[in-house]
């Protein structure tokens, strides 16, 4: 028993910290995936799809305007005043002569009654001021629905440019560390040679400057790696904590762009806010004959039937029911009516200038989103050129400083430069990207099979 004892133990001890290590491992994440995240978890949508519910409730309440309305009602009540006894013992149906005697109308004993009713009413006209109000609401959850899918866009968005932000980070930390490195080597050759002779103090004064200054660049762009994937968390949904082992690398990548006025009539044919402004246009149109319909006659029915019972248990009361139709119709009310008149057809008139600003608004959007993609690629172009040439530099500038020919000026400029090229290649390369899902956002067709976002 004591050696099963210590075998197990063994075991235990060599599994343990596999196991351990195995739960710290952060699971792998690509750009697909973390798009389909968030549009489960993150809280703007989950916003967007109450908004959306509930403009799926205020047409079920509009529609309920052309239902009857039945209530239904329990009351107990006890008195003396003589109206209210006069008529609850003819309610209660045990009126008798001997309750005409004028003692008895002038100073009742008080009374008790029990009132059971049920009682209902129905618009069966109200110059269709209903039936606007039903398309009104359609329209509003026509725009909730756009707006939930404007909402869905906005999140691919903000995921993908977080996405890239970390892969951009993580390059930005791999020149840093180059440069840390490049540095280091720079400022012991400087040693070299300072401890041989062959250069001043001043020189090794500025190698190590430069060395100081690369450690903390090191350790800024350390913190912005960690910042930028805390931002792809909350992009996500996600908890600030969660770790994630991006899958794809920041390279150059061959995305297909449309033409320009072929963008500018997909925008204007696909955006969910553009449709949802023209939702809210065409609410406004029927808010407005609403408002005419106030004008119009209104008919109504209604209908009761009540018991009348002195106890609450027993019976011995009556019972009655009354039902009729009315039409009703305002011959003046001071103006008031012409007056929300004329509000709500100057909403219109706004909703319709609002709308011809969106789309103008829309049509600059998607201009500026295919100029920013345009000179993206070029630049990525250019900066792909200079690394090599700056690499080029550098190595040389090594060669001749080891020998004595340039200074150590020159050398750390060939250095800087190195850094530069590196750092605004792979900015170049993430701002292709970037704007490239602006541009798909900007003309409405960002989505979960998007070419930026599909691997």
């Amino acid at each position: 028993m004591k050696a099963i004892l210590r075998i197990a133990l063994g075991l235990a001890t060599v599994g343990l910290p596999w196991l351990a290590a195995s739960a710290q491992e952060p699971s792998s994440l690509t750009l697909q995936q973390a798009v389909k995240i968030a549009l489960e978890k993150n809280p703007l949508r989950k916003a967007a799809i109450a908004d959306t519910k509930a403009a799926s409730a205020d047409v079920r309440e509009a529609r309920s305007y052309l239902m009857p309305h039945l209530s239904f009602s329990e009351t107990a009540t006890r008195g003396n005043d003589p109206v209210y006894v006069f008529g609850s013992q003819l309610r209660q149906q045990r009126f008798t002569t001997a309750d005409l005697a004028l003692n008895k109308l002038n100073t009742p004993l008080p009374l008790g009654n029990f009132t059971t009713r049920f009682g209902g009413s129905w618009n069966l006209f109200d110059s269709f001021a209903s039936w606007h109000r039903i398309n009104r609401a359609q329209q509003l959850n026509d725009a909730a629905g756009h707006q939930l899918d404007r909402t869905d866009q906005e999140i691919v968005f903000r995921v993908v440019s977080s996405y890239y932000e970390v892969l951009l980070a993580g390059k930005q930390l791999d020149v840093a560390e180059q440069s840390a490195n490049t540095a280091q080597a720079i400022m012991e050759r400087s040693h070299a040679r300072f401890d041989s002779g062959l250069a001043v103090e001043s020189d090794l004064l500025t190698a190590k400057v430069r060395r100081a200054a690369r450690q903390q660049e090191l350790i800024r762009a350390r913190n912005n790696l960690e910042l930028a994937r805390a931002q792809l968390n909350s992009a996500m949904g996600m908890s600030l904590e969660s770790g994630f082992r991006l899958t794809e690398e920041l390279s150059e990548r061959a995305l297909p762009v449309a033409a320009l006025q072929d963008l500018e009539k997909q925008a204007l044919l696909n955006r969910p806010d553009l449709k949802r402004i023209a939702s809210e246009k065409e609410a406004q149109r029927q808010t407005v004959s609403m408002a005419k319909s106030s004008f119009g006659p209104r008919v109504n029915a209604f209908a009761g039937w009540e018991m009348d019972n002195p106890t609450f248990l027993a019976g011995g009361g009556g019972n009655n029911w009354l039902g009729g139709v009315e039409v009703q119709f305002d011959l003046f009310q001071g103006g008031a009516k012409r007056a929300e008149l004329s509000r709500q057809r100057a909403l219109e008139e706004k909703a319709a200038a609002m709308q011809q600003a969106a789309s103008d608004g829309v049509r600059l959007e998607v201009r500026r989103a295919y100029y920013d993609v345009d000179a993206s690629r070029q630049q990525v172009e250019v900066a792909r050129t200079a690394i090599a040439e700056a690499q080029e530099s550098l190595r040389i500038n090594q060669d001749r400083y080891d020998s004595g020919l340039t200074t150590i000026t020159d050398l750390l400029g060939a250095e800087e430069a190195m850094r530069r090229s590196q750092t605004d290649y792979w900015e170049a390369v993430y701002r292709f990207h970037s704007s490239y899902a602006n541009l798909e956002l900007a003309s409405g067709s960002l989505n979960l099979q998007s070419p930026v976002v599909m691997p």
